[in-house]
């Protein structure tokens, strides 16, 4: 071999480490500007012991991991049942400098599971939101979609006219279809995958038996806390949907998509009015021969009176329509049973606040739907 030969070999060589070192260093400097936008908090008892090992670049998760979590059977919770103690918010906005800012919502690292994506070079807002289309849900769990730009700053919603050198895909880990499952992280992975091949990125998670793991004890979690009461109103005869309607409205009642919903102060329902039929209260103009109320605990604000005052609003109502109120068994209500049910619902509110799953909360809605 001549010493040309030996001289091309050697002058390729370092090449390819020039370029293989440029491309580590680009990448380190995105993730280390992905750190300090997306910050995690690391004393949310939600959150357990420790972060789950990473699976990196553009490889699919584990195989040997892919199977479903053992998920906990939901049960109906007793009222006042104990829980598992755990808890706070989830993670805070970091400050901006001045002149620009950061929005204030961000991934929930106690809820939910984050892939994140580093872009080769800076992508348009306007072809990312094209290229998220399919990134809604996986299966039956929500995905939120955050953001770097190319100037550093945190976004909650990704705008057309600005530049992303990074994301992230925040999967929830459990709502009440029960925890995220294997295929549903597959099938959030594969979609990532396919986004960062379209746009040049890595993509770097957790690996897939940790993500399960968590879902379930989210879900064990949640599922000790889920708790629902309920009223029901016999109206006797079929009354036309239109007037039960107008005298709900007439009471204050606010249309909530299909459902009714007494609002607190707040503008958050406290419970909710439905048809017993489950079709919506101006959907045709068929009768109406029963009609439930609904106090979903974990996703109506903290309340000293939350049953006393959904039964006042039941008579009311009852007397209004000519019906008849009975509890979600269909026997006559008994005297002091409000009051005694009041007491439970405070020591359960306090286990949802201890769990870091305040009722009403944006976290507790998200995990309770």
């Amino acid at each position: 071999m001549s010493d040309l030969q030996i001289g091309l070999i050697v002058v390729g060589a370092l090449l390819i480490l020039m370029v293989l070192g440029f491309n580590w260093w680009q990448d380190r400097r995105v993730r280390r500007k992905m750190q300090a936008h997306f910050p995690t908090n690391e004393h949310d008892p939600l959150l357990g012991a420790g972060d789950p090992p990473a699976v990196r670049g553009g490889d699919a998760p584990r195989e040997d991991a892919a199977r479903d979590a053992p998920a906990a059977a939901r049960r109906e919770p007793g009222l006042g049942k104990r829980e598992p103690s755990v808890g706070e918010s989830g993670a805070r906005a970091a400050p901006a400098p001045a002149g620009e800012s950061d929005d204030a919502e961000e991934a929930d690292p106690a809820t939910e599971v984050v892939i994140e994506v580093a872009f080769a070079e800076p992508v348009r807002g306007a072809d990312l939101q094209s290229g998220l289309q399919g990134l809604r849900s996986a299966g039956r769990k929500p995905i939120r979609i955050f953001g770097v730009t190319d100037r550093g700053r945190h976004r909650a919603r990704l705008h057309a006219d600005e530049s992303y050198s990074a994301l992230q895909v925040a999967v929830l880990l459990a709502n009440r279809t029960g925890p995220l499952t294997a295929i549903e992280w597959s099938q959030a992975w594969a979609r990532v995958q396919d986004l960062a091949e379209r746009f040049e990125a890595t993509i770097e998670g957790p690996d897939q038996q940790a993500v399960l793991e968590q879902a379930a004890r989210l879900d064990d979690t949640c599922a000790a806390l889920d708790t629902q009461v309920g009223l029901t109103l016999l109206l006797g005869s079929a009354q036309p949907a239109a007037e039960v309607l107008a005298v709900a409205r007439d009471m204050g009642f606010m249309h909530d998509g299909p459902r009714l919903a007494w609002m607190s102060d707040e503008g958050q329902p406290r419970f909710t009015l439905t048809r017993g039929d489950g079709a919506a209260f101006d959907a045709g103009m068929g009768g109406v021969e029963r009609l439930n109320l609904l106090l979903d605990v974990p996703c109506s604000p903290p309340d000293e009176h939350a049953f006393g005052r959904m039964v006042d609003v039941g008579h009311q109502l009852a007397q209004r329509l000519r019906a008849e109120l009975v509890d979600d068994q269909g026997k006559p209500l008994a005297d002091g049973s409000a009051a005694v049910i009041d007491e439970r619902l405070q020591v359960l509110f306090s286990q949802l606040e201890q769990a870091g799953l305040r009722a009403g909360s944006e976290r507790a809605l998200r995990v309770f739907a």
